[in-house]
């Protein structure tokens, strides 16, 4: 879960926001909190603009590419899924095919530099800007060739991400599938009329990760450190 001010800096077609991308494993959920805006998507059913204002709930599946629309002082509570999985790598940004088929390209493009926050500023526009490009490249073969383009970005994004999938695997056990069973032997429990957990009953707090927000793909993120356990 993590707190988004959406970039206000407008990209190459006159438009504020963040960096197109989709996730390969992970669906993601948008509360919006404050201001307007919009969310684009490319998805099966074609493109899409998705009006947001505070209140709005919004979510999508993995494999959607999506692009987020500042109008004014959009900020969303972002709540994501597979425990860490989109932190690990599960993100693929539409930059251009000869990016996006050379891993090490796509890592200079997509890696941000540590330190001076007028630095990473910088080089977030690039990314996004970077992003931008292969978007719009990615709308028109769409437009041109129908859902096979569609399908091409998805093949190209699962050969970049195809070498990180076994460190998420163990990952996606330690901590996804160790909860579900958690879940699994309370209901069974319960089913027996025995409290099961709710003799562990606690109440946790969250603490903000130090220092200035973080510079995501969308904007600016304020994230928390969970306790362990």
């Amino acid at each position: 879960m993590s707190d988004l001010c959406v970039y206000d800096t407008e990209g190459a077609d006159g438009l504020a926001g963040g960096s197109p991308h989709l996730h390969t494993a992970s669906s993601e959920g948008y509360v919006v909190t404050g201001g307007t805006g919009e969310v684009h998507t490319l998805s099966h059913a074609g493109a899409a603009i998705h009006p947001l204002a505070p209140g709005e709930v919004v979510h999508f599946s993995p494999g959607t590419v999506h692009r987020l629309v500042n109008r004014g002082d959009l900020r969303l509570v972002v709540v994501m899924q597979n425990a860490g999985l989109p932190e690990a790598g599960d993100a693929v940004l539409t930059f251009p095919p000869d990016v996006l088929d050379d891993p090490d390209a796509y890592a200079a493009a997509a890696t941000l530099p540590d330190g001076d926050p007028d630095v990473q500023a910088s080089a977030a526009r690039r990314r996004r800007d970077l992003a931008l490009e292969g978007y719009g490249q990615l709308r028109a073969q769409i437009r041109d060739r129908g859902p096979e383009a569609y399908a091409e970005f998805h093949r190209r994004a699962a050969k970049l991400v195809q070498p990180r999938v076994a460190q998420w695997q163990q990952q996606w056990t330690r901590t996804v599938v160790a909860e579900t069973e958690r879940t699994r032997d309370q209901l069974a429990a319960l089913a027996e009329g025995s409290p099961g957990l709710m003799s562990d009953a606690a109440v946790v707090r969250a603490e903000p990760t130090p220092g200035p927000r973080g510079f995501g793909m969308c904007g600016r993120l304020q994230t928390w450190r969970w306790p362990a356990g």
